[in-house]
C-alpha cells in the first residue's frame, strides 16, 4: 500500500465527511440564494436590458479570476522560493511545498471556466432577475476557494465544503440556463 492509499474503513469515512460537508455547503449555498433573492433588490436596483446583464456578468467575472490569480501567484512565490521548483514543472513533480498550491491553481481554473459560462449563460437568458443569483454565486466561489485551499491538506473529506461551495452554483446556474431554454422554446 502506498502512503496516499486508504484502507477500506477510511475510504468510507472520508466518503461520509465528503458527503456530509459537501450537504453543508448546500445548505449554505441555499440560504445566501435566499438571501440575495430578498435583500438585495432592496438594496439595489437591477436593470433587465443586455447591456446592464453584461456588464454585470464582466464584473461578476473578474472577481471570480481574481482567484485563478491568487492560485497563479501562490505558485510563482512557491517555485521563486524553493531549490527543487523554480526549475518548473516541466523538470518534475512539484515539491510537497507548492504541489498543494498547484493543485489550487488547476481546481480554480477549471471552476472558474465552468462557473463564468454558466454566469453568464444565466445572465443573458435570464438578465436582471438572474443579477441577485450572480452576486451570491461570486461570493460563494470566493468563500469556496477559500475554504478548499485551506481544507486541501487534510484531505477529501476536508476540502470538501469548499470544492462544494465552489460548485455547486455552477450547477444550479446550468440546471437554471437548461430550463430558460426550454421555456423559451415551449413559448
Amino acid at each position: 500500500m502506498t502512503p496516499y492509499q486508504l484502507t477500506e474503513d477510511e475510504l468510507r469515512q472520508e466518503q461520509r465527511k465528503v458527503h456530509w460537508r459537501s450537504g453543508a455547503a448546500a445548505v449554505v449555498c441555499a440560504v445566501m440564494y435566499g438571501l440575495a433573492y430578498l435583500f438585495l433588490p432592496r438594496l439595489l436596483h437591477f436593470p433587465d436590458d443586455l447591456d446592464s446583464a453584461l456588464t454585470f456578468g464582466a464584473g461578476a467575472s473578474l472577481f471570480i479570476v481574481l482567484w485563478i490569480m491568487v492560485g497563479i501567484g501562490l505558485v510563482s512565490r512557491g517555485r521563486r522560493l524553493s531549490a527543487q521548483d523554480i526549475r518548473g514543472s516541466a523538470y518534475g513533480q512539484p515539491s510537497l511545498r507548492i504541489a498543494v498550491y498547484a493543485a489550487f491553481l488547476q481546481n480554480t481554473l477549471e471552476q472558474a471556466t465552468v462557473t463564468i459560462i454558466l454566469l453568464l449563460a444565466v445572465l443573458l437568458l435570464l438578465r436582471g432577475q438572474a443579477m441577485p443569483f450572480v452576486a451570491a454565486s461570486a461570493v460563494l466561489f470566493a468563500v469556496g476557494r477559500v475554504a478548499f485551499l485551506r481544507g486541501y491538506p487534510g484531505g477529501a473529506g476536508a476540502r470538501a465544503f469548499g470544492m462544494a461551495l465552489t460548485a455547486l452554483p455552477s450547477v444550479v446556474a446550468f440546471v437554471a440556463a437548461v430550463a430558460a431554454v426550454i421555456a423559451r422554446i415551449l413559448r
